[in-house]
């Protein structure tokens, strides 16, 4: 019997954000970000993605901004500013062949619009790629993860300007040219289709009426597709060998039912979802969005040379999140109960379990998913997001018996097999939140990711001292033994 491995230089890691787990908001140089006036959401409403969703006004950012009395734990995350060489050995540890990590741009240009970056900043990650690479760990590198800096927002009007994409490019070159010999894989912007849901994360747009104005959005999006392929242009020509990625929110629908109308509602959501990779990976606006931005009322401007410069510079491959799967219905008053997603709620699936949170377990969803897009796409795939988001308990002697994470976990590892051998390029994976960091929608802590348990609760009291998790072992040998030790018969 021939053992079953993934692929020779799979890559496997694990995943972060600056602004969920760097900390050190207001040290080093760093300016204000986006992700700074996040307010922790009180458990009570833990489920509810209103807060994270919600348009921003200038008020509400300045009024943050000063709080001396509000929670906003993102600025504190889980310490890898002051931690990060106990984190990259912890990740050594387990074998990691890559990190997933993001650059805050405010730690290199405070304001978005300074005339030089800042040095300090510059050189912390200096320091964390030559901590990787004393381990043989490959970074792979977001450059915009819900952390644009504040004074795009207050100061521009956020990516609905046009302005922002040169400050974008400038940024994008700066550290390019400083790691291109450190970091061959970058991602541009994490979950560009965040924008669709929120205009303030996903591009620093404010609102003064309390509504998305979804011109603006799908303005300030296509503003960010021109970047991120300025961004690609430059990758290759300064260092051919960097390979840029796209990074999407996956949101696998199924029709609720063999019913047509069903069927054309689960094929319409896929449209929503899957605009932003097909503008990115093929370099030009699909033909559905003519009649979408009609029905929608949505305006975009484009300048003359926009189309030309992304069909000349697609990305090299697609990444994307999974966490969960949906259900589409053309008629909702016909649907079942309502269950919690990744930036979404929809109609529960009888066949699938759900997490603390609400989020719908559905490992085979991972294969179908995979499936799909490289059909659809025929580029090589990266799961970069996926784990399970749950409520740890730390006994006496002060171990962590995770089972529920480690049967999560195994189960979409062994459909990630599967989808290889129907023939999927798949990269690498990337597990959401490799060490314990504070939630992306809510701000807690208590929703727990990681391999690494941080001793921090969502007020940020605690030590911030790292301890294993019984599924940081179980990953451990995931790693050694390539996928084998899960796939034997």
């Amino acid at each position: 019997m021939t053992e079953k491995q993934f692929p020779e230089g799979f890559l496997w890691g694990g995943a972060t954000a600056a602004n969920q787990f760097e900390g050190a908001w207001n040290e080093g140089g760093r300016g204000p970000a986006t992700s700074d006036t996040a307010i922790a959401v009180k458990p009570e409403d833990r489920k509810n993605m209103a807060e994270f969703a919600a348009p921003m006004t200038r008020e509400k950012v300045l009024f943050a901004l000063n709080d001396k009395e509000g929670l906003y734990p993102k600025r504190w995350g889980s310490d890898f500013y002051h931690r990060y060489k106990e984190d990259i050995a912890l990740y050594a540890e387990m074998g990691f062949k890559t990190f997933r990590l993001s650059i805050a741009w405010s730690r290199i240009f405070p304001n978005g619009d300074d005339v030089q970056p800042n040095e300090e900043g510059l050189q912390f990650y200096d320091n964390v790629f030559d901590e990787c690479a004393k381990y043989g760990i490959e970074p792979l590198v977001t450059l915009s993860h819900y952390e644009t800096p504040i004074g795009i927002a207050l100061n521009y009007g956020g990516w609905k300007n046009r302005q922002v994409i040169d400050l974008f490019v400038k940024y994008a070159e700066t550290v390019l040219t400083r790691y291109k010999d450190k970091v061959k894989y970058w991602l541009t912007f994490n979950e560009i289709n965040i924008m669709g849901i929120s205009g303030y994360v996903g591009g620093a747009l404010l609102s003064e009426d309390g509504t998305q104005n979804l011109s603006d959005m799908y303005q300030a999006v296509h503003h960010q597709f021109v970047a991120s392929s300025l961004a690609t242009k430059f990758a290759h020509e300064i260092n051919p060998d960097i390979k840029v990625g796209m990074m999407l929110a996956r949101m696998q629908a199924y029709p609720a039912t063999p019913n047509p109308a069903d069927v054309m509602e689960e094929i319409k959501r896929d449209h929503e979802n899957l605009f932003f990779s097909d503008v990115q990976v093929r370099g030009k606006y699909p033909a559905y969005t003519k009649r979408f931005f009609k029905e929608n009322g949505i305006e975009v401007t484009f300048e003359d040379g926009d189309l030309d410069i992304l069909a000349q510079y697609p990305v090299d491959f697609m990444s994307f999140s999974y966490y969960m799967s949906s259900i589409a219905r053309h008629n909702p008053e016909e649907g079942g109960e309502a269950t919690a997603g990744n930036f979404s709620l929809g109609e529960s699936n009888p066949y699938l379990e759900a997490s603390d949170w609400g989020w719908q377990i559905d490992p085979i969803g991972l294969r179908v998913t995979l499936n799909n897009l490289y059909d659809r796409y025929q580029v090589p795939l990266f799961i970069v997001e996926n784990g399970l988001g749950a409520l740890d308990t730390v006994e006496e002697d002060g171990s962590i018996h995770d089972s529920y994470r480690i049967d999560y976990l195994k189960a979409h590892i062994e459909q990630m097999y599967e989808a290889i051998e129907d023939g999927v390029e798949l990269m690498g994976y990337t597990p959401w939140g490799c060490t314990d960091l504070v939630s992306a929608s809510t701000s807690e802590m208590s929703k727990r990711y990681g391999f690494v348990y941080v001793d921090a609760d969502d007020e940020g009291n605690g030590s911030f001292d790292r301890s294993r998790k019984d599924s940081f072992y179980w990953y451990k040998e995931v790693i050694a033994t390539n996928g084998g030790s899960l796939l034997q018969d």
